[in-house]
């Protein structure tokens, strides 16, 4: 077959596979006619293959790329067409060096090459500040949250594992019937594969049907304001957005309410962080608590700290003039009867947007082009803990995860080993409109629900606000572009999961074999093709 049409294969069923509308099963397929084009080149006598291998993996991962992440455009067309390209050619160059790597050494140490290759880049991708881990494989079964119900043991890591095995095994299942011709071999391939999908399968949903955890009853109530930001969010007051706040929060405000969650950046206009303590908007918020002492209220706002020491200025710090920085941040606070105010700083940010990466390199470059994008015109200011608020009965421990961090498996059992004992998403996903990237956001919370095993009560600017259960069941929601207030009942969990104590260790592993076999496979001539 034309390797070019067998590019195009493979990106489009990657791309068919992906949800949130597509079906994972084809993901268990989506490299192989890569694969074999690759396979196909290789072993020709055609001239420059490495840059022909490239530009077939280009194609196919280009085609992936752009048709589940295009949504990026809402937001900026700079943005979105430098996360698509870039992306595309980090993940060619993926299949540029395992080609390099199979022209020395046999067809079965290159493909376990690829793979620890592979979860080793989704890594990668996890840790550094080009982070765009949104199409890691893993992430893939978040519509079908019944079939993965062991990631609260492997993480997304282990999706990853399972698409790259069923990947190889129907590869090699091809080579081997392309060589004898036995309908034998077909059949018995077909079954191994049949084995290796319905068997991780059958045993999520064992575990699916017989979970079930103890705990207290949390009453919460999720906002959601339905505000534009690019019309309306910067251009209303904190006080304003405050009458907001209370006329939502009461339409379903109870005694017995327990949480009142607001969006991310729901009061919007830039507060000065020293001056926030008497500030008129705590006033009014601590009085609102003082008439609802059992409740309360978790909150996004944005604080700005303007300083003259330059002592204090770190990497993440915006220079204003040649005397003055400033720190932005987009923070979290848990406001209850308690003296003092909780604060926690999104730490995961979103690049291009709230983070310029590589500045020393990119900014005598391409100037301040990436940061004036969204909506902010600042890098945000971080921190290095994953800081949990307790409510003021000190029963419930919740973890203020703020937009773009809910995408982070691991960082997110941060907040659980920090006692969390609920989570809650704070976000903004108006910016890119009715399309597949608020609907993506949303459906992998569910991985991060069954990987710690605690409910969600997720609030978001335009929607979708919902409450997501331990087993990554959405059990209420609003709608997309509708104003209101969700309100319901989750339930706490103090128990640990084993992904939450070991992490990404599938992904850690990888990086080990990976620079055994790199190591063997550049300095060690192989003895056979296969």
């Amino acid at each position: 077959m034309n390797r070019i049409l067998l590019s195009i294969i493979s990106g489009t069923i990657l791309a068919l596979g992906w949800p949130t509308y597509g079906f994972p099963l084809l993901l268990f397929i989506g490299f192989v006619p890569l694969l074999l084009a690759e396979r196909q080149l290789r072993l020709s006598d055609a001239k420059r293959q490495g840059l022909k291998i490239f530009g077939l993996a280009y194609l196919a991962f280009f085609i992936w790329n752009i048709t589940t992440t295009s949504w990026l455009r809402h937001a900026s067309l700079f943005g979105a067409s430098f996360a698509v390209f870039v992306n595309t050619a980090l993940m060619a160059t993926l299949f540029l060096v395992y080609h390099k790597y199979a022209k020395r050494q046999s067809q079965n140490r290159a493909l376990l090459f690829l793979v620890t290759l592979w979860i080793s880049f989704e890594k990668l991708h996890l840790g550094w500040e080009f982070s765009w881990p949104w199409l890691n494989l893993g992430n893939g079964f978040s519509e079908y949250i019944t079939w993965i119900q062991w990631y609260e043991y492997t993480g997304t890591f282990g999706g990853t594992l399972w698409v790259w095995l069923l990947n190889v095994f129907f590869f090699k299942g091809v080579l081997s019937y392309q060589k004898e011709k036995s309908k034998a071999i077909l059949k018995s391939v077909l079954l191994k594969c049949a084995a290796l999908i319905i068997i991780p399968i059958g045993i999520s949903l064992v575990i699916y049907n017989t979970y079930s955890h103890e705990g207290e009853t949390v009453n919460i109530i999720a906002l959601q304001p339905n505000i534009d930001p690019y019309s309306e969010k910067y251009d209303m007051s904190n006080l304003k957005f405050l009458e907001l706040f209370k006329s939502l929060a009461d339409s379903k405000l109870t005694d017995s309410t327990d949480f009142v969650i607001a969006p991310e950046t729901f009061f919007a206009e830039s507060i000065r962080l020293r001056k926030f303590e008497n500030s008129l908007l705590k006033h009014k918020l601590q009085s609102y608590v003082g008439e609802h002492p059992n409740t309360n209220l978790l909150l996004g706002v944005s604080f700005i700290d303007i300083f003259k020491d330059e002592n204090k200025v770190r990497s993440e710090t915006n220079q204003y003039n040649a005397t003055t920085w400033y720190d932005d941040y987009n923070s979290a606070l848990l406001i209850n009867t308690s003296d003092s105010v909780q604060q926690c700083n999104k730490s995961k940010l979103v690049v291009g947007i709230e983070n310029f990466p590589y500045q020393s390199f990119l900014k005598p470059i391409i100037g301040d082009a990436m940061i004036d994008l969204g909506g902010t015109v600042a890098m945000k200011t971080t921190q290095d803990h994953r800081g949990v608020f307790t409510s003021s009965n000190s029963k419930f421990k919740v973890a203020p995860i703020i937009c773009y961090e809910s995408v982070y498996g691991e960082f997110v059992t941060g907040y659980v080993r920090n006692d969390a004992n609920f989570l809650a998403i704070i976000t903004n996903d108006a910016w890119w409109n009715e399309t597949q990237g608020h609907k993506q956001h949303l459906s992998y919370a569910r991985l991060r629900a069954v990987e710690t095993r605690r409910d969600i009560a997720r609030s978001a600017n335009t929607g979708i606000s919902a409450i997501i259960d331990a087993k990554g069941d959405i059990t209420s929601h609003l709608d997309y572009d509708t104003k209101g207030a969700l309100s319901g009942q989750i339930t706490t969990n103090n128990k640990i999961t084993f992904y939450v104590m070991a992490g990404d260790y599938i992904a850690r592993i990888s990086v080990f074999i990976l620079i055994f076999m790199f190591l063997i496979g550049f300095f060690r001539r192989k003895k056979e093709r296969l």
